[in-house]
């Protein structure tokens, strides 16, 4: 006889148990869930504030970024244009300093040539007066028919040649005629070769020409007078007793004084009546900045005695 199982049932105590416990748990977690923090971005309208603000300050930034970069330009140009300025500062600097060397330059001009034209009216000697050159006002006799001008072309001289060519004149207006006049280099070379041993005739016209070729005489130097001295009076010498020769320079090369002079002396002597052919007569010149250097003492220690010992008389300009 089989046996009958008892009957299942479905809503049992232990089944309504379960339910009531997994209910119960739902219920918590609701209850939790509700009074836990929702965070900051759980509302929409939060969240889209939030983009908007971003969107904000990210054009901030790019505006910044423009005007960082617009005063950067500025701030170059700024820079250029102090340069700039800087630049313009110094050019005029250097036009301020050339202006004030070539107000020095004048002024330097100016007081040699005033400087000549006081001894020439102090100490001008005329034709046929003492043969001893008068040692206390430094005149500078005017006497001789002939005169040759003996001219170091060296780059020192060419320095200051405008102060060469007004001294050059103011010499020649000393002598308001002559019979002839000629112009050499310190080497013995002419300034002007198609007159080579010969006069240059006296005229307004051609001692014009003549300060004019001096103006682009590239002559070569040695800075010694004494090539031209000799030069001088071997080619001019025999042929005139009444002669000047007028040296400017400021240097001398050479070496000893006492062969120079007795060469000089020789040359310049006239072996029959044993009288100077020539007046040689000096003008030493300085730099501009009134340095005296050793070349410049030699050529007046021997230009000194070359005019004390030959009638002459020696200035320096």
């Amino acid at each position: 006889m089989k046996s009958r199982r008892a009957p299942i049932e479905v809503f049992s105590l232990s089944f309504l148990d379960v339910i009531s416990c997994a209910f119960g748990a739902v219920v918590m977690l609701i209850l939790l869930a509700r009074n836990g923090d929702d965070g900051q971005f759980n509302d929409v309208n939060q969240v889209s504030t939030l983009l908007q603000s971003l969107n904000r300050a990210e054009a901030n930034v790019s505006s910044l970024q423009s005007a960082i970069a617009t005063q950067d330009a500025k701030l170059q140009q700024a820079q250029s244009s102090t340069a700039s300025n800087q630049r313009q500062a110094d050019n005029l600097a250097s036009a301020i300093a050339r202006a004030e060397q070539d107000v020095q330059a004048l002024t330097d001009k100016s007081s040699g040539l005033e400087q000549i034209k006081e001894r020439r009216q102090r100490a001008a000697i005329s034709t046929n007066t003492t043969e001893q050159r008068d040692e206390e006002v430094g005149g500078i006799p005017v006497d001789a028919d002939y005169v040759i001008f003996i001219v170091d072309t060296s780059g020192s001289m060419k320095a200051m040649w405008e102060k060469v060519l007004i001294t050059m004149d103011e010499v020649l207006n000393n002598h308001p005629a002559v019979s002839g006049f000629q112009i050499m280099s310190d080497n013995g070379e002419f300034l002007l070769s198609t007159s080579s041993g010969r006069w240059r005739a006296d005229s307004p016209s051609q001692r014009r020409t003549m300060l004019a070729a001096m103006r682009t005489w590239g002559g070569s130097s040695n800075s010694s007078p004494v090539e031209g001295i000799e030069s001088a009076l071997r080619i001019y010498g025999p042929k005139t007793s009444s002669l000047a020769l007028y040296v400017l320079g400021d240097d001398y090369s050479g070496g000893s004084y006492d062969d120079t002079l007795a060469s000089i002396n020789r040359l310049n002597t006239n072996r029959v009546s044993g009288e100077k052919i020539a007046r040689i007569h000096a003008i030493g010149f300085s730099r501009s900045n009134g340095q005296l250097t050793a070349d410049i003492v030699k050529f007046s220690t021997l230009m000194r005695e070359v005019t004390r010992q030959n009638n002459g008389t020696f200035i320096a300009n």
